[in-house]
Parts: C-alpha cells; structure tokens; sequence
C-alpha cells in the first residue's frame, strides 16, 4: 500500500502474520519531525492498512506502535510505525500490551 507521502510494507522479522510497518517517504529519524500534512498522511495509511489487515486476517486487536530513538530500541534509523495484529492466545495473558516492554512495571492491575 502507497500515498504520495508513504509507504507500507510488510516487516522483514515479523511478530505476528500480517505484521507491518508504513513508512514515511521523506527521511527522518522521528515521526514528530514530519511536517503535520505528511504525519497525518501516514496516521491515514496506518489506519488504511489496519482495515486491511483486519479483512485479511481477522485478528482479534493490534498493537500500533513507533520506537522514537535509540533508547526506545529504535534498530533502524528511518521513522516508521508498527501495525501488529493480535490473536486471542498468542500470549497467555496480553494485558498491558506495550507495557511489557520493561516487564517489572508491566503488571498494574
């Protein structure tokens, strides 16, 4: 999937089937360094390729996420987004979703 100002392809190391990343046209580290015309261009693709996704796969939610820096575990040094499709089951017990990414405060409930 294409726009003028973005692009979508599917991740090279995916975590799950139909795992996907849209890209930025215009090269920046981070998504905030968009112009607000082309954020919200890629905001609209992301969307576009969640509904995609949705039809293909029927997962039963997403996580939709950007690793902004180095310290975020950011490994390619382009902007782009996450969509992730999520199944029922995938992992034992999905609540927190991105949380555990520093396991020992993921569990708050």
């Amino acid at each position: 999937m294409e726009s003028k100002d973005s692009l979508a392809i599917l991740d090279g190391f995916p975590l799950t089937d139909g795992h996907t990343l849209v890209i930025p046209k215009r090269h920046v580290l981070s998504v905030f360094e968009l112009p607000q015309q082309q954020l919200n261009d890629l905001a609209a693709v992301v969307a576009k390729v969640r509904q995609v996704l949705k039809a293909k796969y029927q997962p039963d939610g997403f996580n939709v996420g950007v690793n902004d820096g180095l310290a975020a575990g950011q490994t390619i040094a382009h902007a782009h987004v996450h969509v992730i499709p999520r199944r029922k089951g995938d992992v034992p017990d999905p609540r927190g979703g991105i949380r555990w990414i520093i396991p020992q405060k993921a569990k708050y409930w």
